[in-house]
């Protein structure tokens, strides 16, 4: 996964393809996430939260954000093997694994989906 290895024109063509939602505390920015609609499927990358700020409830707002602000029926998300927090918290939301895929350092993307309700 690439975390923060994105040239500066590369995070603008992000930023102007997806959608996103931030979390301030006080001014400061402590949450992102950013999500793209392909079709009947929304595409949720990237979640961000500052590492002080983590355990708060921030993580899951965002995902609510995203997911409330979407029309698509399913919305999926992946995550490293080793993030055992992070695939705890998409499972308290409502997200089930559906596959692995190994990586060359013996490592798995974890991918997980959940069915998102009727938009009104």
């Amino acid at each position: 996964m690439p975390p923060l290895t994105q040239t500066l024109e590369q995070v603008r063509a992000e930023i102007a393809e997806n959608s996103g939602w931030v979390a301030r505390s006080d001014g400061r920015l402590v949450g992102a996430i950013r999500a793209v609609e392909d079709g009947e499927l929304l595409l949720i990358g990237r979640i961000a939260i500052a590492p002080d700020m983590q355990g708060e409830g921030i993580g899951r707002a965002l995902l609510d954000a995203a997911e409330n602000a979407s029309a698509a029926s399913e919305a999926e998300l992946f995550t490293g093997s080793l993030s055992e927090a992070n695939i705890r918290l998409y499972e308290s939301c409502g997200y089930v694994e559906t596959r692995r895929v190994p990586q060359d350092d013996g490592t798995e993307q974890v991918f997980l989906r959940k069915k998102l309700g009727p938009r009104t």
